[in-house]
């Protein structure tokens, strides 16, 4: 084992992104490092490995899909989802923060990813929020803390790339993702609740909305509302794989767009197609790099190597869990939530099956814990994302951010310790 290569080429890594070079080029950096330092390996090696990265007919589910959330904004799903969420919603205190939990939990997982859905949702919900009154930290831990539902509600680019990289059913992380975050929106809910309460904060809506207008909203909404029940069942039928799903969800949303809704031009078809090939292209070239230094992990026996190091130290899964669980929201505070998920599930999937772990199960906890270090001081992306976009300062946010942190890290300690709440749905029907 080349442990000093390693090392330096870690070191390297850090040192690039602490100095805010993009993560990306900081992995191809150290990578190309490593190969500098190995006298076995050329660096050309380093291209075939980022090229393999990406040469997966699984990975196509990742443009479909960041096709359809773009196709959604600009075909009037995104408005009549808006509306059926205000229908339901608006009449509680804080109404809009309601709103915002609520609709990101319809929308979750078609943005791209959470930073994306952080920073939509900040033009669109923020300015309304401000309009009635709540305070700029309140408003941005809101949208910060419901952009997390996007990493466990189906279909989250987090679950493809774990199920493809862990060899883990993509079906089964879908279902398995669907009680978690609707638990999540739950819990964000009700703390929102107290807290609009405290501070008077009003409702969007005077009073519940009447049946009529239940009726008509949900009427308007409803041909929306299937796309995650097309998706869903289609895989779970057998109808087609969660890659040919994204293809069918790009299809579904033009097809409203163009036909049922008719809210569709054709600049807002070239603006969602840029949208598309940016974040596109983003997510595929930090998949490419970090699959390039995970194969160096890999190559140099490093997963194996832990495995047997912390097998030797912890003998329970529980306290296993328990380390993992402070390792990964420490980690996600700092690295991004892709890359992460393509450098740690190599490493970290022999120790989940010696300790009998199902890789569904720890998928989500996984998934789950990286999403909500992106809401963390000091460095958590969402919660720069959100405060940059809004104009908060980082302290007011920190100081409002309190309480859903809190609700948030018991959700966590749910879905660790109580498999049943993750595993139950893909347990009944697959």
């Amino acid at each position: 084992m080349n442990t000093m290569s390693v090392a330096i080429a870690t070191v390297t890594i850090f040192i690039l992104f602490f100095a805010n070079v993009p993560i990306a080029f900081s992995l191809i950096v150290g990578t190309l490092v490593y190969m500098l330092f190995s006298a076995d390996l050329q660096p050309m090696i380093m291209i075939q490995r980022m090229m393999a990265g990406v040469e997966s007919i699984p990975l196509l589910a990742i443009p479909f899909f960041v096709a359809a959330g773009a196709l959604m904004t600009y075909s009037g799903i995104a408005r009549r989802m808006t509306n059926f969420a205000e229908v339901f919603t608006g009449h509680l205190p804080g109404g809009l923060a309601q709103v915002n939990i609520l609709l990101s939990t319809m929308m979750g997982g078609l943005s791209g990813s959470s930073v994306a859905s952080s920073a939509m949702f900040s033009k669109i919900m923020f300015p309304q929020m401000a309009k009635r009154g709540y305070s700029a930290g309140f408003s941005t831990s809101v949208i910060a803390t419901s952009a997390v539902i996007d990493a466990m509600i189906p279909p989250a680019i987090g679950m493809i790339l774990y199920g493809f990289i862990g060899n883990v059913s993509v079906g089964k992380l879908f279902l398995a993702g669907i009680f978690p975050g609707i638990l999540l929106c739950a819990l964000l809910m009700v703390t929102t609740h107290f807290i609009s309460k405290k501070r008077n904060y009003l409702p969007y809506r005077e009073k519940m909305a009447r049946p009529k207008e239940i009726l008509f909203a949900s009427k308007d909404a409803i041909l929306a509302l299937l796309l995650p029940v097309i998706i869903i069942g289609g895989i779970r039928g057998g109808m087609f794989t969660p890659t040919e799903a994204g293809a069918i969800a790009v299809i579904y949303a033009l097809v409203l767009g163009l036909l049922f809704y008719r809210e569709m031009k054709f600049h807002h078809f070239k603006e969602a197609l840029r949208e598309t090939v940016s974040v596109s292209a983003s997510i595929l070239v930090i998949i490419a790099s970090g699959s390039a230094f995970a194969w160096i992990l890999t190559w140099e026996r490093i997963p194996q190597t832990a495995t047997e190091f912390v097998t030797g130290l912890v003998d329970s899964p529980i306290m296993f869990l328990f380390i993992i669980n402070i390792f990964l929201l420490l980690l996600g505070m700092f690295m991004e939530g892709n890359v992460a998920i393509i450098i740690l599930t190599p490493l970290l999937m022999p120790m989940v099956q010696s300790y009998g772990i199902d890789p569904v199960h720890f998928g989500i906890i996984l998934l789950f814990n990286l999403a909500l270090g992106t809401i963390h001081p000091p460095l958590g992306t969402i919660m720069y994302t959100t405060c940059q976009v809004t104009g908060t300062k980082i302290e007011d946010f920190v100081k409002e951010v309190i309480p859903f942190l809190l609700v948030m890290i018991l959700e966590l300690l749910l879905i660790t310790y109580i498999p049943w709440i993750t595993m139950w749905l893909p347990n009944l029907l697959m």
